[in-house]
């Protein structure tokens, strides 16, 4: 059966702005109490915190942290049982890249490339260990939606480094599904290029070409995008699962 999200408590990592900032909003709407994770937008987050106990009559905090480091996620994830009471949902959304060349192999060093290997793979890692002993604890069990990209999945995106980790990433999540138990259900959101404040860094070129190649003539929606989280959170029978939000750009790949 369809697992309730009604007063639920969910913690969303990169939570203060873009698609972050959305899901947060909806799984607000759904009864959920929600921890914002942020980095550096402190204040962009205590908004957004606001606007959902305004809006929802729910609990919401903020937790300041860097999801690229071990330490750091293990206590973003302690501080949201402790202050929320429990956690049932995990949104691991957080990521980092550079826009490069996409073919230019010395366009980011090794420095970049650990660092989309800490924040891409091993940062989802990080906060699943340190959430797993909660979900299992559940007696309705736990969810772990990690957000990937349409790059995993063609030899795309932002950067080389990029595609590549999160391909891993998307690994990650079907090896965590298959191996992690009937506790914890494990799932990944692929969207495309959204026209958040980080997509607007692209030139106008590469968005007019991203348009043009999918079968929609159009970029995907940030709210359509926000909404397959809310899906894969209710829907119990699904596991390992990649849900691609690209408006068909990965067709052509």
């Amino acid at each position: 059966m369809p697992y309730s999200l009604k007063n639920r408590n969910v913690l969303v990592t990169a939570g203060s702005r873009g698609l972050g900032a959305v899901v947060a909003q909806k799984f607000a709407a759904e009864g959920c109490n929600v921890a914002i994770n942020y980095f550096s937008s402190k204040e962009a987050a205590e908004k957004i915190a606001l606007d959902i106990q305004t809006q929802h009559n729910v609990k919401a905090i903020t937790i300041q942290g860097d999801a690229s480091i071990k330490g750091h996620c293990e206590n973003i994830v302690q501080t949201t049982i402790r202050e929320l009471g429990g956690l049932d949902v995990l949104v691991s959304n957080a990521g980092w890249t550079k826009i490069t060349v996409f073919n230019d192999l010395e366009a980011m060093g090794d420095e970049d490339w650990d660092m989309c290997w800490s924040a891409n793979v091993k940062g989802h890692l990080w906060l699943f260990k340190a959430a797993l002993p909660s979900f299992r604890a559940n007696p309705d069990g736990g969810v772990f939606l990690l957000t990937s990209s349409a790059a995993a999945v063609s030899a795309t995106g932002s950067s080389l480094p990029y595609s590549v980790t999160k391909a891993a990433g998307l690994h990650l999540v079907k090896c965590l599904a298959q191996t992690q138990g009937n506790k914890v259900r494990v799932n990944a959101v692929l969207p495309g290029l959204l026209l958040t404040d980080w997509g607007m860094r692209f030139p106008q070129d590469k968005i007019d070409l991203y348009k043009a190649k999918t079968p929609l003539n159009s970029l995907p929606e940030v709210e359509d995008t926000a909404d397959a989280y809310i899906t894969l959170a209710k829907n119990s029978s699904m596991t390992g699962q990649a849900v691609q939000i690209d408006s068909g750009f990965v067709i052509n790949y």
